[in-house]
């Protein structure tokens, strides 16, 4: 299975197929928990708390998962299109300055991207591409009860 995950990444057809998909519109950081909400503003640490508690897959992100604003946030975006994850929470900390260094002092992580898998902080571009490059983020995924697209690709390849 790893060589399948590995090989995955380079599958130009299969990756621009998801690509190309269009999905329903991912949730984005302009307008939603931001402001002042009970515990203090959005860069607080109560605030972010919450972010990345709201759903089993979060990202922090420049621009949205449409119109990624950097290569590494973009990468992300890919990442998890390639594994077929589409359901998502996507913050733009380029809409919020005060979430962009709250998120950077929650995790103690000094770079965006930020990923997040059921609350617990994985890391950025580079922490996900590996995982993906090794198997991991298909198990990781897995204990979130999604089941990465790349499975599918892999039985695919065996039938033929």
């Amino acid at each position: 299975m790893r060589a399948a995950v590995r090989s995955g990444w380079r599958i130009g057809a299969a990756a621009a197929a998801l690509r190309g998909r269009a999905g329903r519109p991912l949730s984005q950081a302009a307008g939603e928990g931001g402001g002042a909400e009970g515990g203090g503003g959005s860069g607080s640490r109560e605030a972010v708390e919450r972010l990345v508690r709201e759903h089993p897959v979060v990202v922090f992100m420049k621009g949205s998962p449409a119109q990624p604003l950097c290569g590494f946030s973009n990468a992300v975006v890919q990442i998890l299109r390639l594994h077929g994850v589409e359901d998502y929470r996507a913050h733009d900390v380029l809409q919020d300055p005060d979430l962009r260094q709250g998120i950077k002092n929650y995790s103690n992580w000094p770079t965006i991207p930020q990923v997040y898998l059921n609350g617990e902080f994985v890391g950025g571009c580079d922490i996900l591409l590996q995982m993906h490059q090794n198997g991991d983020l298909v198990e990781e995924l897995k204990k979130l009860g999604i089941r990465s697209a790349l499975l599918d690709a892999e039985k695919d390849q065996e039938k033929k």
